[in-house]
């Protein structure tokens, strides 16, 4: 009697992992409803002007729209883009974008909503893009006084909102593909002669990889921190000219998830990866998957270095004074 209940266990054991396999490569994605990115702004040529009408205009309606934005808009913040519906869409400045040599675009992952946008999953500021976005800029102020740097955050696409088959899949990093294309592109028209940093964080990087071949020559540099993939098996079938840069935390529990691609499921090798192709660095101090953008941090001081074109003085893992190593 033990040894079939043994054999039963395992035969529904089986039975389970071969259902949870089947849900996750045949069932379709989430719908993609409603907004398909941000709308609204679509500048001319070094025309600064219309960021103050854009910011005046999402601050307005961050103020009708109520709590938890309205708090956010009377600080005297400046919001490229701002739709509260479904899970929202927004969009955050730091710094003076009109004159920026240098744009940084920080592509969020799992579980961010525009309403969690400032104070983070669980209300763990480390995890917000607000907050990351904000540490960014001024550690890159703090390095080059007198450089002209932006960072945004943005939050244009529709994020899985839990680590399941809609993080698994890439129907939602595809629609924000190419949102992020549309964003870029109006980037290198306000700024033509700037340099444009992607950084993906988790899934971000999944949007982003997606991207890549699509982006304007502007964009010089993708980063990618807690990674699970970015849709490619090498840095080579990106199709970009651009630099591509991983760090991942030997703490993070994203290196847990396994390296596949089938029928839309998987997000291909990890870039961090032996082999890929990028250029991996140093990620010393980030003791989870979340604060890749935390002050003190290696990893936010190599992404600072990055941002600023300072290439040759990022660092690799295990090494704060040596130059970041390929993977491959």
């Amino acid at each position: 009697m033990r040894r079939c209940w043994k054999a039963l266990s395992a035969a529904s054991a089986a039975s389970a992992v071969l259902l949870a396999l089947a849900l996750l490569l045949f069932t379709p994605g989430a719908a993609i409803a409603g907004q398909s990115g941000l709308a609204g702004w679509h500048p001319d040529s070094g025309d600064a002007a219309a960021l103050t009408r854009t910011y005046d205009a999402n601050r307005l309606a961050m103020q009708t729209a109520g709590a938890p934005y309205a708090q956010w808009a009377g600080q005297g913040r400046q919001f490229l883009a701002f739709d509260p519906r479904g899970n929202g869409r927004i969009a955050e400045v730091f710094g003076d974008l009109g004159a920026a040599d240098r744009i940084a675009v920080l592509v969020p992952g799992v579980a961010t909503r525009a309403d969690n946008f400032s104070t983070g999953l669980g209300d763990v500021p480390g995890r917000a893009p607000a907050v990351q976005a904000r540490a960014l800029y001024d550690a890159a102020y703090a390095a080059a006084p007198n450089q002209h740097v932006a960072v945004i955050a943005w939050l244009g696409y529709d994020a899985p909102q839990s680590v399941g088959r809609d993080a698994a899949r890439e129907e939602l990093a595809r629609a924000g593909a190419i949102s992020l294309d549309r964003f870029a592109k109006d980037l290198a028209t306000l700024r033509p002669a700037s340099s444009i940093t992607v950084i993906g964080h988790s899934y971000g990087s999944v949007v982003a990889g997606l991207a890549a071949a699509d982006l304007p020559s502007q964009v010089k540099d993708f980063v990618v921190v807690g990674s699970p993939g970015m849709g490619v098996s090498r840095a080579a079938d990106l199709h970009t000219s651009a630099n591509i840069w991983a760090g991942q935390s030997v703490h993070d529990w994203i290196d847990w998830l396994p390296a596949f691609q089938v029928w839309g499921a998987g997000h291909g090798t990890m870039p961090a990866t032996p082999g890929f192709g990028d250029r991996v660095f140093g990620t010393g101090g980030v003791t989870d998957h979340d604060h890749y953008l935390a002050p003190g941090t290696q990893s936010l001081s190599n992404i600072v270095k990055i941002v600023l074109g300072r290439d040759s003085s990022v660092t690799w893992p295990d090494s704060p004074a040596t130059p970041g190593q390929a993977s491959g």
